[in-house]
């Protein structure tokens, strides 16, 4: 096959789409535990040139200062904890001038609407939100093989397998409902988790692009 850089060219010119419609606004990306979504989210941050900010890495980095652990049982952070924790990310100064990519910025029903309304008052409004879809039969099997190379730190939510099964309960019973309501807001963007990295962003890329061309105008 020839190749010209013409790929190189039409994924920049996407990047560029995207950058200009999200201007300093935010992505939040969901998934199941193990679906990637702190990888895309890296690699999103930085090909557009934003920061990224994951609440599972603000509330564990909080636990250990604070010798508070929340999440060991594999429950999701206690809303008033998490809006302590996390949101006051949103207004950091160092932060003004970017977009964000979020991880998973508000996963239990009922923090949606004060997540997007810190975000928005901070000038940084979410403007779609990301759900990398895997099936927990695969995300299991992820799990499986991370434990077994032991490649995901000293994680106390991630070290036995009935922990592993709260995180996706909890999942089912609070997140999916918070997307729900991003979706009747037309917010959701769907993308392929099952595949590889590489694979996955590149379909996040072209949702994302799709996406910003149907609401350039907002």
């Amino acid at each position: 096959m020839c190749y010209d850089g013409s790929m190189d060219a039409e994924f920049g010119q996407k990047i560029a789409v995207i950058k200009q419609w999200l201007g300093t606004g935010s992505v939040n990306i969901f998934g199941l535990p193990m679906s990637g979504k702190d990888t895309v989210g890296v690699k999103l941050a930085e090909t557009i040139g934003g920061k990224f900010l994951s609440s599972g890495l603000i509330i564990r980095a909080n636990e250990e200062l604070t010798r508070q652990h929340y999440t060991a049982e594999g429950e999701l952070t206690p809303t008033n904890v998490f809006y302590e924790w996390v949101l006051p990310y949103f207004e950091k100064p160092e932060l003004k001038d970017y977009p964000l990519v979020l991880s998973s910025i508000g996963r239990w029903m009922g923090e949606e609407d004060t997540v997007m309304e810190r975000a928005q008052a901070s000038g940084h409004p979410i403007k779609a939100a990301v759900i990398l879809n895997v099936s927990e039969a695969d995300v299991t099997e992820r799990w499986r093989a991370a434990s077994s190379l032991k490649d995901r730190g000293n994680r106390q939510d991630d070290e036995k397998p009935e922990v592993f099964q709260k995180r996706l309960q909890e999942f089912r019973e609070k997140t999916a409902p918070v997307l729900l309501h991003y979706q009747a807001l037309g917010l959701l963007v769907e993308v392929n988790g099952d595949a590889s990295r590489d694979a996955v962003f590149a379909d996040l890329v072209e949702k994302l692009y799709r996406y910003a061309i149907s609401h350039a105008a907002n």
